[in-house]
């Protein structure tokens, strides 16, 4: 084993014991991959595991001409939660990762030297000190320079990145909080959970606006697959959301479903894309849909579920424009154009 917050660059398997490799191939058959975050360089992606590490791949590496095998594995790995890697993000220099309870740190320029020494922590201010429940989202507000931490609390809390300290919480939900989503131009943050409620609040007054309960649309709803929203987007005056709900394209104003995409299996993850929806979640594919409904391509990938999806536009490196999607396996599918899976990287 490695030391907790410090860096593992990987090992080759022959200095490994046998007693070593055994673990190390049983750990990654059991893997699942929770999160993705792209460096602010865009060369680079972070990806956060159910055993609390977080890996370190470089994209520009891997899709070099000259890449080798050992290109698509970690430049490093290494333990920041003692749980799962629930969520994480990146700002302008830092790494930010959730798990059980509290929010880390980590300076991009610190682990691109392999030097995985947490910067801060944080936790929010929980009704109990006995409480220690799971992050499940986070979400960066860019203008106003505030963290949203969200999940088996019901409550959304923000936190000032200047100071590192939480500003206000805003309850509404009744049951877990899964995913988030930034309305840019009101601002607004959308918030979607176990209750089958997706709510909005306005950030300028800290209050919920909007209340759109998808599973009492009859258009939506799936009472099979209970009520709970898994996964939200949003483009301006629309959203796109599902999970036990059928997946649906929203008009926000007037709270009015537009379309009904024909998937069976509850989606994960969704993201508008262009003139496109792209969404994932049971099984192989990651999906692209027309906004009118129509599904233009499953693109099979090699996780048997999706979790996340990640799309680097960063326009510092335009040569690492790339989706990944990352799932119920040790490996991060990588597509190039959103047709093929070009390769994957692996823990």
């Amino acid at each position: 084993m490695w030391i907790r917050g410090l860096g593992r660059p990987s090992l080759p398997s022959s200095s490994l014991s046998p007693q070593m490799e055994v673990f190390e191939a049983l750990q990654r058959l059991h893997m699942t991959v929770f999160s993705q975050s792209v460096s602010p360089c865009g060369k680079f992606l972070a990806a956060g595991n159910n055993y609390g590490q977080i890996a370190i791949f470089s994209l520009s590496a891997a899709l070099s001409s000259e890449a080798k095998e050992e290109s698509k594995k970690p430049m490093v790995t290494f333990q920041a939660h003692d749980g799962p890697v629930y969520s994480m993000v990146s700002t302008d220099r830092h790494l930010l990762s959730a798990g059980d309870g509290e929010v880390k740190a980590w300076l991009w320029a610190e682990i691109l030297k392999k030097g995985c020494k947490e910067l801060w922590r944080r936790q929010p201010p929980y009704r109990t000190s006995l409480e220690v429940p799971e992050i499940n989202a986070l979400l960066l507000v860019p203008k106003e320079n505030l963290l949203i931490l969200a999940g088996g609390d019901c409550q959304l809390h923000a936190m000032d990145l200047e100071t590192g300290t939480f500003m206000w919480a805003l309850r509404g939900h009744t049951d877990y909080i899964h995913c988030l989503a930034l309305r840019e131009r009101s601002p607004e943050v959308l918030s979607g959970g176990e209750d089958g409620a997706v709510r909005l609040w306005d950030l300028r007054t800290a209050k919920e606006v909007q209340t759109i309960e998808v599973y009492k649309h009859e258009e939506c709803s799936r009472p099979h697959n209970g009520r709970w929203i898994g996964c939200l987007a949003t483009d301006s005056d629309w959203m796109v959301c599902g999970g036990g709900p059928a997946l649906t394209l929203w008009h926000l104003r007037s709270s009015t479903p537009t379309t009904v995409f024909p998937m069976r299996a509850p989606q994960k993850h969704v993201t508008f894309y262009q003139d496109l929806i792209l969404s994932a979640g049971q099984g192989r594919c990651v999906n692209q849909w027309q906004l009118s409904g129509e599904l233009k391509a499953q693109v099979p990938g090699s996780s048997p579920g999706l979790l996340s999806l990640s799309l680097n536009q960063q326009p510092a490196a335009p040569e690492c424009k790339v989706l990944t999607a990352a799932g119920n396996s040790c490996r991060v599918d990588v597509f190039t154009n959103l047709g093929y899976r070009a390769f994957s990287l692996s823990f």
